[in-house]
Order: C-alpha cells, then structure tokens, then sequence
C-alpha cells in the first residue's frame, strides 16, 4: 500500500515539472491548497501521533517534540546553506547564476522526496489512517517539489535534459523511499521519533516556503481561503479515520 501511495506522490513530481513548463497565474491557490494541507497534517494528526508513539522524555520535554523542533531547524539550516551558496555563486545576479547551484538545490530536493516515501511507509506500519494522513501531505507538497526541482536547475542554466532529469530523479525517489520501509520494522518509539522529526521538516515547508510563495504578489484573500479549506479538508480527514 505504502509503495502505491508513493506511486501518487511520482505522478505529482511530474505534474508539478509539468507545470512549471506552463505555469500559469492560478499557481499561488493551488500552492495555498498546498500549504494548508501539510499545516492541517502536521497539527491536527502528524504530531499527536508522534507524541503517543515516542511517549519518554529528554530532561522534561518529549522526544518527539525536540525532533520537531530539530527538523525545523535542519530545514531551515539545508534552506539557508543553499541560499548562501547561491549569493557566493551570484545566484541574485541575472546571467551570473552557477548551473552546480541549481543541480545542488535539485538534489537537496531529491534527497528529501526519498525521506517522504520513508515517512509514508512508516505512517502505514503506524495504522493506515495515519499512512493516508501523512500520503496526502506528501503527495500535495510533491506538486510543488516537482514545479521547484525543475525550476531551480533550469534557473541557474542548466540545460532542459538536466533539468528534465533531475524531475524524474525527484519524482522516483519517494518510490525507493516507501519500498525501503516494506523490508524493515520500525520500532514504535524510533517511529514516532521519526514522525516529529518529518513534522519539523513538513511545518518548515509549508511556513516558511510554500505558503510565503503562494502569497507573493497576489490577492491574499483567496489564496487564505484555499489553505483554510486545505486544514478543514484533514480534519475532515482526521475524524472520519479515527
């Protein structure tokens, strides 16, 4: 079933590249669709999970909640390297970008789309409403995976094949991912840890990347309703499988 899903999240990348090709005006709704989305997941079921499965403490505060926080930050510190390299290679200069930088940027995006089919696998040893909760975080934040992969290398001059190969790398790495997780058992408490660890990751792309985009330069109004309606759409989610 995990591999299936992750099956969804392949077909998403490629859309997302797909997408990208022709982007039109009505991208910042769906990327706010997107947004609301991951935050509804990892609030309202991500993270409560996480606590119940990693239930011990470190020097008073739950495990799971310090691999939370160290996810964010590990996001945030991945995303900042990369910006910083980018400045270093002239990246916010036209026609001075370094092609190394944008094949760098996509293979960050690479390596953390086959840590997404690692967490949909993981979700569906949990139970599988907590594998179709965290499958459709995954699957609608890989849309915007897929549209930034082939973005950022085709940005920084790299040519179409690249470009087009590092999308296709992106889209089979959650895949690999979920079919890893068919031959090995998670212990429960390393599962949870693992689970506010992807939460961190997830809240950091959603905050800090995918809802920011979704509001540049446009109407605020509907966009918000899109995420408002992307967080009501998993509860809903939520209450029906529990």
């Amino acid at each position: 079933m995990a591999v299936l899903v992750a099956l969804g999240a392949f077909l998403m990348t490629l859309a997302g590249g797909w997408t990208a090709q022709r982007v039109t005006d009505r991208r910042h709704l769906v990327l706010g669709l997107a947004g609301g989305l991951m935050l509804g997941v990892v609030g309202l079921d991500l993270l409560p999970e996480a606590l119940h499965a990693a239930g011990h403490e470190v020097f008073g505060v739950p495990a799971a909640l310090l691999l939370f926080v160290a996810g964010f930050l590990l996001a945030h510190l991945v995303e900042r390297t990369l910006a910083a390299r980018r400045a270093a290679h002239g990246g916010g200069e036209n026609g001075h970008r370094a092609p190394e930088v944008g094949l760098t940027a996509a293979g960050a995006m690479v390596g953390h789309s086959a840590m997404d089919g690692v967490a949909i696998g993981a979700a569906f040893q949990v139970g599988g409403g907590m594998g179709a909760s965290v499958a459709l975080a995954v699957i609608a934040h890989d849309f915007a995976d897929g549209f930034n992969t082939f973005t950022l290398t085709s940005l920084y001059g790299n040519a179409r094949r690249r470009a087009v190969g590092m999308l296709v790398a992106d889209a089979c790495a959650p895949l690999l991912g979920a079919l890893s997780t068919a031959f090995v058992h998670i212990p429960e408490p390393v599962l949870g840890g693992y689970l506010g660890l992807f939460g961190g990751v997830l809240l950091y792309l959603a905050a800090a990347e995918i809802l920011p985009e979704a509001h540049h330069e446009h109407p605020a109004r509907p966009t918000l309703l899109c995420t408002v309606a992307g967080v009501l759409f998993v509860w809903l989610v939520v209450g029906l499988s529990g």
